[in-house]
């Protein structure tokens, strides 16, 4: 405890880094509480540090408490609406090169089944596809394989 009170800069650089980890690669940067607090503490301990601040725990108190403030109103909203921006493009995997042959008909009221990898994958489709059609994977859902005949 005595390192942390005759060495304040460093302790609070610490402090931060830690908080910054722990946002970015435990909770994977869904808050930003730990983002602003890492680097108002990182701030706060490189002012210290350049002897722009009194190294103490009072000062640290309070500007980490103006910093943090300032860094939420001036990053909340450009880090939301990067938050928002989600990729909606399919992800190829393996299962895009499946390709079987159907042993039911596969229309909208049929309950098709089909084991693949070692679980059954119910089979759906736009339009209806007859018995013992060669089929490929075109969409995958959850426990949901969307097939279409094979060109």
């Amino acid at each position: 405890m005595s390192y942390f009170i005759e060495n304040t800069a460093q302790a609070l650089v610490i402090l931060g880094i830690l908080a910054l980890i722990i946002e970015v690669a435990v909770l994977g940067f869904a808050t930003f509480v730990l983002l602003f607090l890492g680097l108002s503490l990182v701030f706060s301990g490189g002012m210290m540090y350049a002897g722009l601040l009194e190294p103490n725990w009072l000062n640290a108190l309070w500007v980490n408490a103006i910093l943090t403030f300032g860094f939420a109103l001036l990053l909340w909203k450009p880090l939301k609406r990067m938050q928002e921006n989600v990729d909606s493009k399919q992800v190829n995997s393996d299962f895009a090169d499946i390709e079987f042959t159907l042993e039911h008909e596969l229309n909208h009221e049929a309950n098709v089944q089909h084991a693949y990898s070692g679980i059954q994958w119910q089979l759906k489709s736009e339009n209806p596809i007859s018995k013992g059609t060669a089929v490929r994977v075109t969409k995958k859902e959850v426990g949901v394989l969307w097939v279409e005949p094979k060109p």
